[in-house]
């Protein structure tokens, strides 16, 4: 679905208007970035990445598409990160190639998270430490930080003052009464800054179509409390790489019943490394201990805290169900998956499932326990905060669009004119002035995708080339032909691979492409590209009759 099919290049943006245009995080779960000007500078909040789906083989990761503003690199004031969460400070390391010392605003932790992951790619930001209840001037842009609960620590709304108007953007958040570090999300702040007035609300869309409220994060401590107790062999729980909340509560656990805990996964390390030095996250003494050491202690005396909860080929626990780890489970052994499904990676992650429980392992995971909660607001939230900003205008941000959809519906019962509800996908502009949003053009994007070592290189159609690869095989058709007559000297041969039948089902189909070679020699076919499109018609049309199926065919025509 397209909202606005019918949309053309932006006009050009006039004095004192605000423009925003998202290039990442709309009409999709991941890869968060939108992009602020006014009078010709421009402001970034949040630069992630989005996970590939299994129609994506070989894609590492999907970057925003940059190229809206990578020839405007020295007009952008600076980048801020609202948290340290991949789907929004992923992307960072790839946008700071294009201009390595744009400064980046975020909390001390999203700044520790994104200093490490740069420092891999060997790059040392330009940073500045903000908290809640500052105020920064970056040349045109006003900015003013809220406190928001979230499932991670320290994330920041961040609210947008400019010529053109004010846009409260949330960020990811939610409403957790009883958050594991006593932070909730500052509604006293939201509720100030509707009385000065909100133009455009930018708001979380995530958990849009979810009735009441986000359940408690404290909800789940007595859930892994029963799990630790029960649990007689070895303990995996999986989770995000940053859900330092989660690590708490399974390093709380641990403590309680007698077990050490063992991180697993690069990131992992790194992260936990990074929440302990800082002092967000508590760890008792002598309770973590290196998973090589780890694999020699009795089972029930060890929990592997590992990533991969969300079924990525390459992470610890999907290493861990196709026997490709060195850390293995079996009969007697638990696997916890303390997260939720994120759309388009269900089939990722019941593989992994039926891997472990096909080990004989007993796999615990949201369908079939409380062992995970969202860290997004809910429908009930989301009215709340909606009363008390009364914005004038609306954006739905951050989902698919059944998630925009359903949360710009819950605007509108508020009171949110329809008209003033902006529903966009990636691309779509829209301009803010004197109180009034619109939606004004689009702008082209694309799917960048990260390919080991290459960026931007791999398209779309070479994306298709691996799945019919993958899903149909691959024939290829040789002959030699005699350039001074046409003649066929040698061939045709044809090989396939990937497909069921052995290369003999191709003999009844050899004469067809010998005969279409000379024929179109007869007619005048010279051109060597032309004698290989005829190769390739001729099997093509054979084997989707015959065989029912649509391989990769690759005809090859060499002239003696």
């Amino acid at each position: 679905m397209n909202f606005h099919p019918e949309l053309t290049e932006p006009k050009p943006l006039l004095p004192g208007t605000l423009r925003i245009v998202p290039l990442g995080g709309l009409g999709e779960v991941g890869r968060n970035m939108a992009v602020f000007e006014i009078d010709g500078r421009l402001l970034i909040v949040d630069c992630g990445v989005l996970f590939p789906e299994d129609h994506q083989p070989g894609v590492d990761l999907i970057l925003p598409d940059f190229s809206y503003i990578e020839d405007r690199m020295d007009d952008i004031e600076a980048i801020v990160l609202t948290h340290g969460h991949e789907d929004h400070i992923g992307a960072v390391p790839y946008l700071l190639r294009l201009r390595q010392d744009i400064p980046i605003l975020g909390s001390q932790l999203t700044l520790a998270f994104i200093e490490a992951k740069l420092k891999e790619h060997r790059m040392k930001p330009v940073t500045l430490a903000v908290k809640e209840g500052q105020h920064e001037q970056l040349g045109k842009f006003g900015l003013e930080f809220v406190a928001v609960n979230h499932s991670i620590p320290d994330a920041l709304a961040v609210f947008i003052t400019t010529d053109g108007g004010t846009v409260l953007h949330t960020g990811d958040f939610k409403m957790d009464q009883l958050p594991l570090d006593g932070r909730i999300t500052d509604l006293r702040a939201f509720a100030s800054l509707g009385e000065r007035g909100v133009d455009l609300f930018m708001t979380d869309s995530t958990n849009a179509e979810a009735p009441g409220f986000t359940t408690s994060e404290v909800e789940i401590t007595p859930v892994l409390d029963q799990l630790f107790a029960n649990a007689t062999g070895r303990l995996v729980v999986a989770s995000f790489s940053s859900h330092v909340h989660r690590v708490q509560q399974v390093i709380n656990a641990a403590h309680a019943h007698g077990r050490r805990v063992a991180f697993v996964g690069r990131s992992m390390v790194r992260n936990m490394n990074i929440a302990a030095e800082m002092g967000y996250l508590e760890v008792p003494a002598n309770i973590l201990v290196d998973a090589r050491k780890a694999d020699d202690m009795p089972p029930e005396k060890v929990v592997y805290m590992c990533t991969g909860s969300q079924g990525e080929p390459m992470a610890a626990l999907s290493r861990i169900a196709s026997l490709d780890h060195k850390l293995r489970v079996g009969p007697g052994d638990t696997v916890v998956l303390a997260s939720s499904l994120i759309p388009g990676n269900e089939n990722a992650v019941f593989r992994v499932i039926n891997g472990l429980m096909r080990l004989g392992a007993t796999v615990v995971h949201q369908g079939s326990a409380r062992v995970h909660v969202s860290g997004h607001a809910s429908s009930g939230e989301l009215l709340y905060c909606y009363n008390i900003v009364r914005p004038k205008n609306v954006m739905p941000v951050h989902g698919e669009v059944r998630h925009l959809l359903a949360n710009g519906k819950l605007a509108m019962k508020t009171g949110v004119p329809e008209k003033n509800v902006m529903f966009a996908e990636n691309g779509v502009v829209v301009d803010l002035k004197d109180g009034r949003a619109r939606v004004v053009g689009a702008v082209e994007t694309h799917n960048v995708y990260v390919d080991g070592s290459s960026v931007g290189e791999i398209t779309d159609t070479e994306l298709k080339d691996r799945r019919i690869l993958s899903e149909e095989g691959f024939v290829s058709v040789f002959a030699v032909i005699d350039s001074s007559n046409g003649k066929v000297v040698s061939g045709p041969e044809v090989h396939a691979r990937g497909l069921a039948e052995d290369d003999s089902v191709f003999d009844a189909v050899l004469p067809q492409i010998k005969q279409a070679l000379e024929e179109a020699a007869r007619k005048g076919s010279t051109d060597q590209h032309q004698m290989q499109q005829v190769m390739r018609r001729v099997l093509g049309r054979y084997v989707g009759t015959k065989l029912r199926r649509r391989p990769m065919i690759i005809p090859i025509v060499i002239e003696s």
